[in-house]
């Protein structure tokens, strides 16, 4: 049932996104920052938290679930440093899926042959 929780949750986030770029002139670069944002202002008002605890991997892996952590990073941060957390917590709670992001570019940019346009 986990499972099965996780792909719905997920998987409607993701159809979100394709109805937004299918019916709406926004670019895909605005829609992908339009959902870190909502993550950010759902997980500080604390609205994202109780979606993570039903759908698990279907809440954290998409976009949401990265401005969610951005916030839960920050929160924590600020506890245990005070202003200075503010900075430093972001970074330090997304820098997994910051350096899995950066290596996989990485890697396909040694992989791939770019054609001009």
């Amino acid at each position: 049932m986990m499972y099965l929780k996780a792909f719905l949750i997920g998987g409607l986030i993701c159809m979100i996104g394709q109805l937004l770029v299918d019916w709406t002139k926004l670019t895909p670069a605005r829609i992908l920052v339009g959902f870190v944002v909502l993550g950010v202002v759902l997980g500080a008002i604390g609205l994202y938290e109780p979606l993570v605890e039903f759908a698990g991997c279907g809440a954290t892996v998409p976009l949401t679930g990265f401005g969610n952590t951005l916030v839960q990073g920050t929160r924590q941060a600020i506890e245990e440093k005070g202003l200075i957390g503010a900075m430093t917590g972001p970074l330090s709670a997304g820098a997994a899926g910051i350096l899995a992001a950066v290596m996989s570019g990485l890697a396909v940019s040694f992989l791939a042959k770019p054609r001009a346009k």
